[in-house]
């Protein structure tokens, strides 16, 4: 299949038995979330994605949900025009102003200092680059690992360009803690490799152009008040397609295994039915 083609049938309920890599069968869905769910736990992505099993709403989820949404409104909305004429705390009210009057206005008021910031420097600069190419965009495409063909899908939240590069950023609601280098390096990493594979008239349509490439990533984490950019990782890109195969090694062999963390396992909506946790090894 040509990178032009319609994409074909996907599902998380792929049997390797019966995959025509011809295109016959369904081909194996791997999104950003499943994908980082694996890596997380293969049991809680068996649970989720193959058995679909349903999974507690947590209140981290829903204010997640609500704060990314306003995120995206929030560029949606934003005036370049209007913003020119603003000093710079008329700026910060004004980026405020985008965000919605919830009890989460302490995050929205950080968040309105950093764009405000931002914007400053913007002025100085290229003013046209503040607001993002691409606003929450969801991408499909297909690649080939050994004998099979996986589709990806992922929602990237915003596309920035720096020059003739794009700068994916991913946009965080939770805390920033060190350790999370590594997996978030692997989620934009994911998202390269989405993009990189995306058929070219589909990233048209979404306003991108495939001849710019990703040169650097990055992640922001208001609630820290942390931002990172930095050069792309090819560890990182290494990492995802063995990651990857981990996944299609899993269903070829029937075997999700439990990671098992005392510390972490617990707010899992699925740790009452876990084989680790009901295991002797664990009581």
């Amino acid at each position: 299949m040509e990178k032009g083609d319609l994409m074909r049938e996907f599902t998380y309920q792929w049997n390797p038995e019966e995959y025509n890599h011809r295109g016959k069968e369904p081909i194996l869905k791997i999104t950003k979330s499943s994908f980082g769910t694996f890596q997380w736990c293969p049991r809680k992505y068996f649970h989720s994605y193959v058995e679909r099993l349903p999974q507690d709403q947590t209140e981290a989820m829903l204010k997640g949900t609500i704060i990314h949404n306003s995120r995206e409104s929030f560029f949606k909305s934003f005036d370049i025009k209007k913003a020119e004429s603003y000093s710079h705390n008329e700026l910060i009210a004004y980026c405020l102003s985008l965000y919605p009057l919830d009890e989460y206005v302490d995050m929205y008021e950080t968040m309105a200092i950093f764009d405000a910031n931002r914007f400053m420097e913007a002025k100085i600069d290229t003013v046209e680059n503040y607001l993002p190419v691409v606003n929450e965009v969801k991408l499909d495409a297909e690649i080939q690992v050994g004998e099979y063909t996986v589709h990806l899908q992922g929602i990237i939240d915003r596309m920035f360009l720096d020059g003739n590069s794009h700068i994916p950023m991913e946009f965080k609601t939770g805390l920033w803690k060190d350790y999370k280098t590594t997996s978030m390096r692997k989620e934009m990493a994911f998202y390269q490799l989405l993009y990189e594979n995306t058929p070219e008239k589909i990233l048209q349509e979404k306003g991108l152009n495939q001849d710019i490439p990703i040169t650097h990533w990055g992640w922001y984490y208001p609630a820290s008040n942390y931002i990172h950019i930095e050069p792309i990782k090819k560890g990182s890109m290494t990492a995802v397609m063995k990651g990857i195969a981990q996944i299609i090694a899993s269903y070829e062999e029937s075997l999700f295994p439990t990671k098992y963390f005392a510390r972490t396992c617990t707010s899992c909506s699925y740790y009452g039915i876990c084989d680790a946790v009901n295991s002797e090894s664990w009581l």
